[in-house]
């Protein structure tokens, strides 16, 4: 249940560059949004358009050197009713928020989780750490958690290793590492894109049936639109490093006001619509042409001009603004409110 007009944590102008042998590279550049507490906030856009950066520059996890978190604040209100910019923070005051305010589901659990460890030991670590249990207790918060996430027999699975477990039980894991500590807010980086469609629908219903007994807020980053109707409560759009367009889910899907936002929309396979049926021309999906732009080369004025159909010279010009579109919503085109005519078509 979302707390009204209770923001948990407010991105303002955040800039996190990498400094490379070719150039700087602005993976974030000037992003702004904000969750509030209890809600789903969906982080929406291509691979390169800075979702997962963002993520890492709020848990402090920005490699450094090359990287470094150049200006803006993240300001963060902690289980203790305190906010903080975790921004100006030193290591050690990060570490008491990582894995116990803030806590993050990575893409890949394999890779995530400690080959040579139980996944009993590596929950109850960060148990350990944050809670001062010893460690017999924190076995037992383990098994506890296990059990939480579902997964069957979970006095024998907490001494178990990674490898033993299938791609949706160590996904469940992950989660049951996050949640050890009741943070209030969970960072999902595309939790289940290595996962088949029967588990991912698993996980995704096990999200929403935790934050429901828990009351955290998410920060789903996803590229999947599908997973993002289900999940969210407001769509956070990003494109070249800055987010152009934001709004609730529903204004997003009914009226998006980005040609971005529209082509990914457009993108969507809808049952009935692409079949192709004999003695009919082959339907296809509406792809976004062209690529990302080269982070180090981004063109000067809309970085999404140059697969845009809709541009015009202005946007060749500068980068434009985010507009307030109403209800909420803005968008960062200068050619939003012309965008009405276009829905149907969108939409349909």
């Amino acid at each position: 249940m979302t707390h009204q007009g209770e923001v948990l944590l407010a991105v303002n102008g955040l800039r996190t560059y990498f400094n490379t042998d070719d150039g700087v590279v602005k993976s974030v550049d000037g992003v702004t949004f904000h969750i509030n507490k209890g809600e789903t906030l969906a982080v929406v856009g291509e691979s390169g358009s800075g979702k997962s950066v963002t993520s890492l520059s709020i848990m402090r996890l920005i490699p450094v050197p090359p990287g470094k978190i150049e200006g803006g604040e993240i300001l963060f209100t902690g289980k203790d009713g305190v906010q903080r910019d975790i921004v100006k923070l030193s290591e050690s005051e990060m570490r008491k928020i990582r894995g116990n305010d803030i806590s993050m589901i990575f893409q890949e659990p394999m890779t995530s989780l400690n080959p040579v460890y139980t996944v009993g030991d590596q929950i109850a670590e960060a148990v350990m750490l944050h809670q001062g249990k010893n460690r017999r207790d924190a076995m037992g918060v383990a098994t506890d958690m296990l059990r939480f996430v579902g997964i069957p027999a979970p006095e024998k699975r907490v001494n178990e290793y990674p490898h033993q477990m299938s791609g949706g039980m160590r996904q469940r894991v992950m989660i049951a590492m996050a949640l050890s500590c009741n943070p209030a807010l969970l960072i999902a980086d595309e939790p289940t894109t290595a996962l088949d469609v029967t588990i991912q629908a698993q996980i995704l219903d096990l999200m929403r049936k935790l934050q429901r007994d828990i009351g955290m807020s998410i920060m789903f980053i996803t590229h999947n639109l599908g997973v993002v109707a289900e999940m969210a409560d407001r769509v956070v759009v990003m494109y070249g490093g800055r987010v152009v367009e934001e709004g609730d889910v529903v204004e997003i899907f009914k009226a998006p006001r980005h040609p971005y936002t529209m082509g990914l929309l457009n993108s969507i396979p809808r049952p009935g619509v692409h079949i192709h049926e004999p003695g009919k021309p082959k339907s296809r999906l509406e792809a976004i042409p062209g690529n990302v732009p080269n982070p180090l080369n981004l063109p000067p004025g809309c970085p999404f001009e140059p697969r845009c159909k809709f541009a015009v010279e202005a946007c060749r010009e500068a980068v434009p603004p985010l507009f307030d579109t109403g209800n909420g919503h803005t968008a960062r085109c200068i050619r939003w409110h012309e965008f009405e005519q276009v829905q149907q078509e969108v939409t349909a």
